[in-house]
């Protein structure tokens, strides 16, 4: 046998081999596509596309924990030695898409609270409280926000143009601020103006009693309505705006005026608060401002630094207590104090916020009391995320 014969032969062979086992090739599936998550820019940083949709979503919040103290007469009989610690963890989702009508926006802020012990804020004090983390005791989630918005209207849970007060953390400017509500704003960049039904579930009440003579009833049980308005804007320099509420449960309002504007390197802020009242002694209360009948609140934010921004405040209430009707009648309230932020790392921040609070209360006595002062206040560390 010759060579070629032993090619051609084993050639054959292997042919065999390969027809015998061809019905059994394995064929490799093609690999799916795998879609990645891709960054959205349309609506700032932080967002992206929600995989398989053109919705845009961003997860944000921040880590809290504070050390809130008080001394003076408004925490003497305090159980509590003055100091309370809190911590906070707030998350928000925001979601975002494009419409015919513009953006579709949902925002919802789901938020968790805890702090040990109760600690009574309002002893020999009537806003005792009001500067400081000091309260009731608290272990819980909440939904802090939740909302639908599209073309200038929004619908849900959020905060009301009066949450928005001063960046320093020594004034008493708003009462109720987050509730149930109907709202439409126009906003134009430089000017917004809108109008919003609130609903206020009892929020009403003063929180404590505003005299010994006044017998309002401080808890207000049942749907309450509220009526919200604010215009405002920009122009140059200088921020303004002026909104207003009123408490159609108690009958009562409030409308607050403030203008801001950079001055070297920070920025100046005053506003002017007017309060109607706190009811007949049926009702007791005014949602929007129930500190006082008028108020007027100044603060300067100086940049220091980068990193490092100091606050001094000032504020004066004329008129703080009430007759039995719940109509303003007599005494007044200072307030002054400082905040300071400072930036440790990117994302970590440190506050320290005191205030002095000296309250007279006129022809009137509150707890006994003719006047009271103490001080207040409280340390923060926060993690932004």
């Amino acid at each position: 046998m010759n060579i070629r014969s032993i090619l051609i032969g084993s050639a054959a062979a292997l042919s065999s081999v390969s027809g015998a086992y061809a019905a059994d090739a394995i064929v490799a599936a093609e690999p799916e596509a795998v879609e990645y998550v891709r960054v959205c820019d349309a609506y700032g940083t932080g967002y992206f596309y929600i995989p398989g949709t053109e919705t845009c979503l961003k997860i944000g919040g921040y880590l809290r924990f504070d050390v809130g103290f008080g001394a003076g007469d408004a925490y003497k009989d305090n159980a509590n030695e003055d100091w309370q610690a809190r911590t906070r963890a707030h998350v928000a989702f925001d979601a975002k898409s494009d419409t015919e009508y513009g953006t579709l926006t949902s925002r919802i802020v789901l938020e968790s609270n805890f702090r040990g012990g109760s600690a009574d804020t309002t002893i020999g004090g009537l806003t005792g409280g009001d500067s400081t983390m000091l309260g009731d005791a608290v272990n819980e989630t909440v939904i802090d926000q939740a909302y639908i918005d599209i073309a200038g209207l929004r619908v849900g849970k959020f905060t009301s143009w009066w949450d928005d007060d001063f960046s320093g953390e020594t004034d008493a400017m708003a009462n109720v601020t987050n509730t149930n509500a109907i709202r439409y704003q126009y906003d134009a960049g430089d000017f917004y103006a809108g109008a919003a039904l609130e609903e206020l579930n009892g929020n009403s009440g003063t929180g404590s009693p505003r005299s010994s003579l006044f017998t309002g009833n401080t808890d207000i049980h049942g749907n309450t309505l509220g009526v919200d308005a604010s215009v405002g804007g920009k122009f140059s320099n200088f921020t303004w705006a002026v909104y207003g509420g009123y408490d159609a449960g108690n009958q009562e309002g409030a409308v607050t005026a403030r203008i801001g504007a950079d001055v070297g390197p920070g920025k100046a802020e005053i506003a002017a608060i007017w309060s109607s009242g706190l009811g007949d002694a049926g009702n007791g209360g005014n949602a929007y401002y129930a500190n006082g009948e008028w108020t007027v609140v100044a603060q300067y934010a100086l940049k220091a630094t980068d990193k490092f921004t100091i606050t001094p405040a000032a504020q004066y209430t004329n008129n703080i207590v009430t007759d039995a009707d719940g109509s303003w009648d007599d005494g007044n309230m200072w307030r002054a104090g400082v905040t300071l932020d400072y930036q440790v790392v990117e994302n970590l921040n440190a506050k320290l916020a005191a205030t002095y609070v000296k309250e007279d209360y006129g022809n009137q006595t509150v707890d006994g009391r003719k006047d009271a002062d103490w001080v207040e206040g409280f340390f923060r560390l926060q993690r932004d995320f």
